[in-house]
């Protein structure tokens, strides 16, 4: 999803839920604005449905929930609130709210041109406030290209990075899986580069 126009007044927290219940589209709330989410590519959704499809039937019975692009995260210790295409929440203070989740330990990003360096740098930067984020996903939707900052038990992050033939591990889940499967049946345009 990317971010796109930016409402010209402040919001609060429950300001902006009101407001937003209001609204044809999704709206994220950052420093007291608003912004409106626009759609994504076919690439896009395929990619961040085979995570899903991945994901929620290896957690079931684990007491953690899957959440797709519709349940927001808050930034914790502030009143942002975020969507973001796929989050694993295993705290169960994360039951207390039915807007928002406040404590994943996976949060998957599917990368889009207009949003990857916002993605990498300030939205990360935010998610790490988190202490239970252990895995912060950040796949490619124009290649076969995964990178992960995943949180050691030291409190370090690492930058991982996945590409073809590669098996993906989410610690934070205890999940293996072949790169290859979260890119499914996804088509990849020729690069405009390409000679």
């Amino acid at each position: 999803m990317i971010a796109a126009k930016e409402q010209g007044r402040y919001f609060t927290p429950e300001e902006y839920f009101t407001w937003e219940e209001q609204q044809l589209e999704k709206h994220q709330l950052i420093d007291g604005r608003v912004y409106a989410m626009t759609g994504g590519t076919r690439n896009h959704s395929d990619v961040a449905g085979n995570f899903l499809a991945i994901i929620k039937p290896h957690l079931r019975g684990s007491g953690c929930k899957t959440y797709n692009s519709d349940c927001r995260v808050n930034v914790l210790n502030t009143d942002n609130y975020i969507y973001r295409d796929l989050s694993v929440a295993c705290d169960p203070r994360d039951n207390s709210s039915a807007q928002y989740i406040t404590y994943p330990c996976l949060i998957v990003e599917v990368l889009s041109p207009s949003t990857e360096a916002y993605d990498r740098g300030k939205k990360f930067e935010m998610y790490r406030r988190n202490p239970n984020l252990v895995d912060y996903v950040l796949a490619s939707s124009e290649e076969m290209a995964i990178d992960m900052y995943h949180q050691n038990e030291a409190g370090d992050w690492l930058i991982l990075s996945y590409r073809p033939g590669d098996v993906v591990e989410l610690k934070s889940i205890g999940l293996s899986v072949p790169i290859e499967e979260f890119y499914e049946e996804v088509v990849f345009e020729p690069s405009s580069n390409a000679v």
